[in-house]
């Protein structure tokens, strides 16, 4: 339990207490990190517990009831996801990998219920009206992702919204930093939670108009749940840029559309004094301590990935100014050795792709993207001229098919910025498993033609990651990945296809159909049939 602003005195209340199924690190990385700094730069005191014993109240009353509202996240991660592998086996009984979260199932649900069995009881002792319990706010990945009707792979069931289930006063969706603020506002002038940007609330009826328009109406969670061609209608409908309305039996599911955020908000943020220190019990997130995120969002549309429905599908870029401000504070830091582990994003190269223009189209196919990475290289080379840096790595990886004709973006890259090797997705290689993924570019071979061209150095490499049992992926189109894989060396990982809330892909998993046209789609639904054909992957051709 720790805080990260004491009250002004020792017998006031915390204005603010975080709960996080993840550690409390003072990093620009730590989402209860930034949520905390961002309060606290407004003046409100900040409380944080970390990893909480669920089993009991007890934990959840150690920093006692803040004055304004309780905001919880489970992490980083989807707790479901935390804490089971592909086939629903517990991580922590993984023989190859094994993995205990500290975190419950389902930890949104189960930190909102203990929390209001603690400020119940707390009131109750107290003799005050239960009516003062205060607000409890759930945000972060887990939340945001559910935060409308979809289908949980655990249960291989269709879920309602999780602010139903956790009976939450309100969600933020995406990132939070503008939310939590005039969440705060709101409270302490005794003003309502309704309309907020980037939150989703329950409500008897659907406002009659909003500063940013009408509801578009979603099908009904009964509707989604009975009906398989409802639920890709609905799928089609998900856009952080919409206020949409999503009827529950006689009550509404209410999303305000997200909040636009622009670059200055992102070098605001990373102005806050972050001290950079990682916490002993956090070992996990040391790796990113000295790592710098250059931008936020990706308008790539995988159907597998949910970056665009969390983060958004408009790059915002932080300034270059600011991201070398950064690395020069870094350098003095005590431990801080001379490497920059990873500078980059969701893809790094889409730093400096930004796009004012809200039309909701696909940047992807755009001519107007600028795709002359020109941003992405001055700021490279301007990162290796800083004093006391050695080397400034890109980790992250890149969209290949968007550096393929950026030439000299990618000799600065390869020549200066890879660590041994250089990572790419092309994720599989049947046409029809990669027109499902929305990753049918065709390019692989002349991208490792042209980094062949280009890398002199012996020890460097590309390395590669695959998906298999991703709908539409036969037997056959296994063996086309095979094929292909023989010919390749670093093959860092294939990992079978989960199907996390809210992506398309896992709407074509659930429903047996591709969402945009209708038609059938072939899905591995058996564990036999998942382990099959990821061993095939890794077995030799017979002679």
């Amino acid at each position: 339990m720790i805080s990260i602003t004491p009250p002004f005195r020792p017998d006031q209340p915390y204005d603010v207490i975080l709960v996080s199924g993840d550690y409390w690190a003072d990093h620009p990385h730590s989402g209860v990190g930034v949520i905390a700094r961002i309060l606290e730069a407004y003046g409100y005191s900040v409380g944080i517990i970390e990893k909480p014993d669920w089993r009991f109240t007890k934990d959840f009353l150690r920093l006692g009831l803040p004055r304004l509202f309780f905001g919880i996240t489970a992490g980083a991660i989807d707790s479901m996801l935390n804490n089971y592998t592909p086939l629903k086996k517990l991580r922590s009984e993984d023989p190859h990998a094994s993995h205990a979260s500290g975190i419950p199932d389902r930890a949104i649900i189960i930190y909102s219920q203990k929390i209001r069995e603690a400020q119940k009881r707390v009131l109750q002792q107290s003799g005050s009206d239960i009516k003062e319990a205060r607000p409890i706010i759930i945000g972060g990945v887990e939340a945001s992702l559910r935060r409308f009707t979809h289908y949980d792979y655990w249960d291989n069931a269709v879920r309602r919204p999780i602010l139903f289930d956790a009976k939450a006063d309100l969600l933020v969706y995406g990132p939070g930093e503008h939310q939590v603020v005039e969440i705060a506002k709101r409270l302490e002038n005794n003003q309502q939670l309704l309309g907020i940007k980037g939150t989703c609330i329950i409500a008897n009826k659907i406002p009659v108009e909003s500063e940013d328009g009408l509801f578009e109406m979603l099908p009904s969670h009964e509707e989604a749940q009975s009906d398989k061609t409802t639920f890709c209608r609905m799928q089609l409908q998900f856009s952080n840029e919409k206020n949409l309305a999503q009827p529950l039996k006689n009550r509404y599911l209410l999303q305000f559309r997200m909040n636009r955020y622009s670059s200055r908000d992102l070098d605001s943020l990373y102005n806050l004094p972050f001290s950079y220190k990682i916490p002993e019990s956090f070992k996990e997130f040391a790796m990113a301590k000295f790592s710098i995120m250059t931008h936020r969002g990706c308008f790539g549309n995988c159907h597998f990935c949910t970056i665009a429905l969390h983060q958004g599908s408009r790059v915002i870029s932080r300034s270059a100014d600011n991201i070398l401000a950064e690395i020069r504070k870094m350098v003095t830091l005590p431990d801080f050795k001379g490497y920059i582990s990873d500078l980059g994003g969701p893809s790094a190269n889409m730093y400096g792709m930004d796009c004012d223009n809200a039309c909701g189209k696909d940047c992807m196919a755009c001519p107007s993207l600028d795709r002359s990475h020109l941003q992405a290289l001055a700021l490279l080379r301007a990162s290796r001229q800083i004093p006391g840096i050695k080397k400034t790595f890109v980790r992250s990886g890149i969209r290949f098919d968007l550096a393929l004709h950026a030439d000299e973006y990618l000799k600065e890259l390869i020549n200066h910025h890879v660590s041994g090797t250089l990572k790419i997705a092309p994720e599989h290689f049947s046409h029809r498993v990669l027109a499902l993924m929305n990753k049918d570019t065709d390019c692989f071979d002349a991208f490792t033609t042209k980094f062949g061209e280009i890398n002199k150095n012996p020890g460097q490499s590309l390395r590669y990651y695959f998906i298999t049992g991703h709908p539409g992926s036969t037997l056959e189109e296994v063996e086309i990945l095979r094929k292909k894989m023989e010919s390749l060396q670093n093959v860092e990982k294939v990992q079978l296809f989960t199907p996390t809330p809210m992506s398309v892909s896992t709407c074509m998993y659930y429903t047996g159909l591709n969402p945009f046209t209708l038609e059938p789609v072939y899905v591995p639904y058996t564990y036999h049939e998942k382990k099959m054909q990821k061993k095939v992957l890794f077995s030799k051709p017979k002679k």
